[in-house]
């Protein structure tokens, strides 16, 4: 049995990877001040222990003044620090962001509760914010993408102690594999502009946008991984990504089509019309992915966040980790259910 410390637990997908990994846990520490994250958390795992604001948590080691909690004996310390600064799509301000700069805090914790394994996730960056990291962790970073797992693609850095194999059959899952047969109409777009065909993106799964070309206007197919979930993206779309949804045969052109329904191997195929050098789609309706889908995509239950808003499920399924990849990682713990 183990004592589990989570720094930035947002909606604990920490415990739930300890789980599917069969990793016991006595106890579990989750340091989060998101009231939604927290409020999924405890719907979840109501034996939680939440306390509170990262900076005031001290280890068994600390001196910490008074009102901040002191977690003792810590077996497992794992955390993914925000990441605004060092994304290579952000401002990267690196350790000057007021948020990335949290990364000492995982750093202090690490020292002071002595901690037998530890595993800290972030964003890909650039090497020499790479390398600080691990300098200060004293381990290098392995990097993962979910797509290995999931049908998501979704690249992150992970610096650990654990001693992991590595070595995993690579998942074949499209975002075709994760779709609901049936959704409500809200989630489809009704475009005002014309849909315009971007045909030398094809390689990348691009197959239009909407106005303008910016991240949330982009359409793509269903027939690969999907577009990396963003918890802090600008614009709800934005979010979860824009996907091309074909319709099941053109006499039904006219009919709401909201879910998957489609049929092989027609579902492949998207009727283009000539319209100057560009062209529009036919036969399609273009849709966001709904908050089921976004848990698929990060390998949660269905509704492991149900009972919150769209927004609010979208923004911390953007914001958590994908389950598969770290209880991957959490299965090279050896011992670690005789940590108690």
């Amino acid at each position: 049995m183990s004592v589990v410390l989570s720094l930035f637990d947002g909606i604990g997908c920490g415990r739930v990877a300890l789980d599917r990994a069969g990793i016991e846990v006595s106890k579990y520490y989750a340091s989060e001040i998101d009231k939604t994250a927290i409020s999924i958390m405890k719907n979840n795992y109501p034996d939680t222990i939440h306390i509170g604001d990262v900076s005031k948590v001290c280890g068994i080691n600390c001196y910490g003044e008074e009102g901040w909690t002191e977690v003792l004996d810590v077996d497992i310390l794992i955390g993914g620090s925000p990441c605004q600064g060092f994304s290579v799509a952000g401002k990267k301000m690196n350790f000057n962001d007021p948020k990335s700069k949290l990364f000492w805090e995982f750093v202090r914790i690490k020292r002071e509760t002595g901690a037998k394994y530890f595993l800290l996730e972030n964003v890909r960056m650039k090497q020499e914010w790479a390398d600080i990291i691990s300098e200060q962790l004293g381990v290098g970073y392995v990097v993962i993408d979910s797509g290995d797992f999931s049908a998501q693609n979704r690249v992150r850095y992970y610096w650990t102690n654990i001693d992991f194999d590595g070595k995993w059959d690579r998942s074949n899952a499209t975002v075709e594999d994760i779709l609901e047969d049936e959704v409500d109409e809200k989630y489809v777009v009704e475009p005002e502009r014309t849909v315009k065909i971007v045909e030398n993106e094809v390689k990348r799964r691009k197959v239009a946008y909407i106005g303008s070309d910016s991240q949330a206007n982009r359409v793509y197919n269903i027939h690969g991984k999907s577009v990396c979930l963003c918890g802090d993206a600008g614009g709800l779309v934005a979010k979860t990504g824009l996907y091309a949804m074909p319709t099941l045969t053109p006499d039904r052109v006219e009919k709401r089509q909201n879910g998957r329904r489609f049929k092989p191997p027609s579902s492949k195929s998207y009727t283009l019309t000539a319209q100057d050098k560009h062209g529009i789609l036919t036969n399609n309706f273009i849709r966001k992915l709904t908050p089921v889908e976004c848990e698929r995509l990060q390998t949660l239950p269905d509704g492991y966040t149900k009972g919150f808003t769209d927004n609010q499920r979208w923004k911390a399924l953007g914001n958590c980790w994908t389950v598969d990849v770290v209880a991957s990682i959490f299965k090279g713990m050896k011992g670690g259910q005789e940590c108690r």
